[in-house]
């Protein structure tokens, strides 16, 4: 939120500089973001005076020049060359002086030094329009009226204003903040208090004239759940034109585009108020009478920017008796709104439901400076004070006169909510003796009144716009924010109790599993959960869970899966030449079948690239799917998960994938993402995933218990096997076989070479598969060795085909 000091300064008086406004609206819960400094003229004309031309001679070495002798002020003429053809004896000019900085309308600003120019010394410089960025002539220098004093800031004379721009990062729940009013009435309470001062806030005037009734209007209020309150004037003979500099260097202060009087006014008083407003162009209002209500399903309305949408039936509409004018709270419509050649209007101010706003804004992505008031809440009192006081800017700016009555239908009026606290709470919370006096003090200034109390507890009555507070934590802090959160002193001691263990805690898991990943070279990120329905297909969008409301309209279903978000980060990397990818992300993934949904924790692995970084001892290997399946093998070993089994399977968006579980129970699934995937985020190089189910992970680890195992005494015997296979024979087959046969001294079996080719067949491959056998017990022989051997080629081939070369 961007608040204009100067425009904060019209509604509370204080003497406060840049570094103290920062501190205390931070210290209150308006975190201030930064400060920027801003000038009508950029620069300010700093180092630039009114001078006066006493004498000018032609400059001996150049035809253009001239050498001029300028009376600035000071006690001696400062000497200047200057090569304008219009410079003459007896004009008032502006001079920039030595070491000033000059902004020009066109290209880099520069700083004047005294120099020589063809050998003839010059002090300064007189000033063209465009070289102080004051207009783009460049004919010549500025001539000045005579009776310009000499000597005078140039900043004086031209009337450059001064502002800081103040940048506020307003959280979603301080709605009552969302104005410069909003910031005057916190910073009252704040100096109020902790200054022992009676600073009061000045109110914008409102209208307080005659009204009329030569514009008659109707209106009909037919949706009281999303507008419970509809305020409305109509007002004739006013001049739509543009607006005065004060308005439009307000407006343009905060980065609002000035547009025309009725406009800007109706923009003002939001940044003023933090009530939206809304013209209408009373003539084009068909049958002088306003609808208030729900939109028709499939209700074609033209917005302002000229697009036609379609409705959905959940939007409130702003009717005239033959159609819609206006998205109620969000967007108005091409034909009703203020024109040049508007005469009458009728000026709108509603209380909306924020929730009501926020759904419509959402579904047809219109986030309006409107809506966005409206969805965090407004004042349901204030719509017919905020509604007069834009009259009277319309009136002394734009002219006219009232033409109808004030009209408020609806709810009327609201009332303040009741919130009853403990003392004692406020002293356990807070850790402070705060002397009810100053509870009382410090809630009258936010406009929060006592109306009950005693020794134990007090009722509070919240104003109905500070939509915060409703619980008696709200009330404290409200009083501690005032107060002083630095108030609060630091104990000289920690208290801490003993916890004993109820076992392996998921967020122990996590840490565990996410600092061996760092360990070896990976990086953590973070996704979104919500994900786009686009990416899926088929009867997998049976399972997607989508979103009510979204502030991104492609950004529709949570998550079934955290491939996308896995591919979305690789594809940025990528793009920015960061093309060396191992990530992992813990998150959760959502799935819904039937009418239950469905919500699990996962790990997921994505790598790209080299498998390491290039240096002079190693040369660059591309990461493929057996590296990423080493890794994922080394983080089970390291949990004690062994020889898990492996299948292969089927995943949406891999190429081929394979399955590992312990005990019949999926622990991940490892895989090479689909080229035509991974073409949808850009991404040319080859990308390997794998998604680990934590919950289902945990479980098993669970289950796994650490045995001490002395280290072995005897040799191990490693024995070779080559073996020719069927094409769709597996690895893991393989092992399956030689686990189940050599169970006992069988310590460990590794594919080390793959051979393919017609030598031996287009539908056959060749494995090379080492063997290794250990007994603790005792030295193994070769003639065990060779039994065992023998053995597991009979069955290698009898159940897998197998060929011993």
């Amino acid at each position: 939120m961007k608040i204009s000091l100067n425009w904060l300064k019209d509604y509370l008086d204080f003497q406060l500089n840049t570094e103290e406004i920062k501190f205390l609206l931070t210290d209150i819960g308006l975190e201030v973001e930064g400060i920027e400094l801003q000038e009508t003229i950029k620069g300010g004309l700093r180092g630039l005076v009114v001078g006066e031309v006493m004498e000018v001679q032609k400059h001996p070495d150049a035809d253009k020049l001239n050498i001029t002798q300028v009376n600035i002020g000071t006690d001696s003429l400062s000497q200047i060359v200057c090569g304008a053809p219009n410079v003459a004896k007896g004009q008032k000019v502006i001079v920039a002086l030595p070491g000033a900085t000059l902004y020009p309308t066109v290209g880099d600003a520069f700083t004047i030094k005294n120099a020589k120019i063809r050998g003839v010394e010059s002090f300064g410089m007189i000033c063209a329009e465009d070289e102080i960025g004051l207009g783009n002539g460049h004919d010549g220098i500025m001539v000045l009226e005579e009776e310009a004093p000499v000597g005078l800031p140039a900043a004086t004379y031209f009337d450059i204003k001064e502002d800081y721009l103040i940048e506020i990062g307003l959280t979603p729940n301080r709605s009552d903040a969302n104005s410069h009013f909003g910031v005057a009435r916190d910073l009252k309470a704040a100096l109020n208090f902790r200054n022992k001062d009676s600073k009061a806030l000045c109110y914008p005037t409102t209208y307080h004239g005659k009204t009329g009734n030569t514009l008659p209007i109707e209106i009909a209020l037919e949706q009281p759940s999303d507008c419970p309150r509809y305020s409305g004037v109509c007002i004739s003979g006013i001049t739509v034109k543009e607006s005065p500099d004060w308005l439009k260097n307000r407006l343009q202060s905060i980065g609002i585009r000035a547009i025309n009087n009725i406009v800007d006014i109706t923009n003002y008083v939001l940044f003023e108020t933090g009530q939206p407003l809304h013209a209408f162009d009373y003539d084009k209002i068909a049958g002088q009478k306003i609808v208030v209500r729900a939109a028709k399903s499939g209700e074609k309305f033209i917005t302002l920017d000229g697009i036609e949408r379609t409705l959905l039936g959940t939007e409130l509409m702003i009717c005239n008796e033959h159609g819609p004018m206006c998205i109620g709270g969000v967007y108005g419509g091409l034909d009703a709104g203020v024109s040049l050649q508007t005469v009458n209007i009728f000026l709108e101010s509603a209380y909306f439901s924020a929730s009501s706003i926020r759904k419509t804004a959402t579904m047809h992505g219109l986030k309006t400076d409107a809506a966005t008031h409206f969805e965090k809440g407004t004042d349901p009192n204030a719509t017919m004070h905020v509604l007069k006081r834009a009259t009277q800017l319309i009136i002394d700016i734009a002219g006219g006169a009232v033409a109808s009555s004030f009209m408020d239908i609806g709810t009327t009026s609201f009332d303040s909510f009741q919130v009853a606290v403990k003392w004692e709470k406020i002293t356990s919370l807070t850790g402070l003796a705060i002397a009810k006096e100053d509870v009382i003090q410090i809630l009258g200034q936010l406009d929060i009144q006592i109306s009950q109390q005693d020794e134990d507890t007090f009722t509070a009555l919240v104003p109905p716009y500070r939509v915060d507070v409703r619980r008696d934590v709200d009330i404290i802090e409200e009083v501690l924010r005032i107060y002083g959160f630095n108030q609060v002193p630091i104990p000289s001691k920690i208290n801490a109790s003993v916890n004993f263990s109820k076992g392996i805690e998921m967020n122990a898991f996590r840490n565990t599993l996410a600092n061996h990943l760092v360990g070896i070279g990976f990086q953590e990120m973070m996704a979104n959960s919500v994900s786009k329905s686009k990416y899926y297909h088929g009867e997998h969008r049976e399972t997607l869970v989508p979103l009510l409301s979204s502030i991104n309209v492609e950004l529709d279903i949570m998550r079934p899966t955290m491939l996308w978000s896995a591919l979305e980060a690789v594809g940025f990397n990528i793009n920015r030449k960061n093309i060396h990818c191992k990530f992992f992300e813990l998150g959760k993934t959502y799935l819904k079948t039937d009418s239950t949904y469905h919500e699990s924790e996962s790990l997921s692995l994505v790598v790209s690239g080299s498998q390491h970084p290039t240096n002079w001892r190693t040369q660059e290997k591309p990461a493929d799917f057996f590296y990423l399946k080493s890794i994922v093998q080394n983080l089970l070993n390291k949990l004690g998960i062994e020889n898990p089994d492996i299948l292969e399977c089927d995943e949406e968006g891999l190429e081929y994938s394979i399955e590992l579980s312990k005990q019949r129970i999926p622990l991940v699934r490892i895989g090479k993402v689909d080229q035509k995937v991974a073409k949808q985020f850009d991404i040319k190089q080859a990308v390997f995933f794998a998604d680990i189910k934590l919950e289902q992970l945990l479980r098993v680890y669970k289950t796994v218990k650490v045995k001490y195992k002395e280290v072995p005494k005897f040799p191990s015997v490693r024995r070779d096997l080559a073996l020719l296979l069927e094409k769709n024979t597996t690895f893991a087959q393989i092992q399956q076989v030689a686990n189940k046969i050599l169970k006992k001294n069988l310590i460990n079996i590794d594919l080390f070479d793959i051979f393919t080719g017609e030598k031996i067949g287009t539908d056959k491959k060749s494995y090379a598969v080492s063997f290794i056998f250990q007994d603790a017990e005792k030295t193994l022989v070769d003639k065990d060795i060779d039994a065992w051997m023998n053995k597991l080629m009979e069955h290698l081939k009898t159940e897998l085909n197998a060929v011993v070369r």
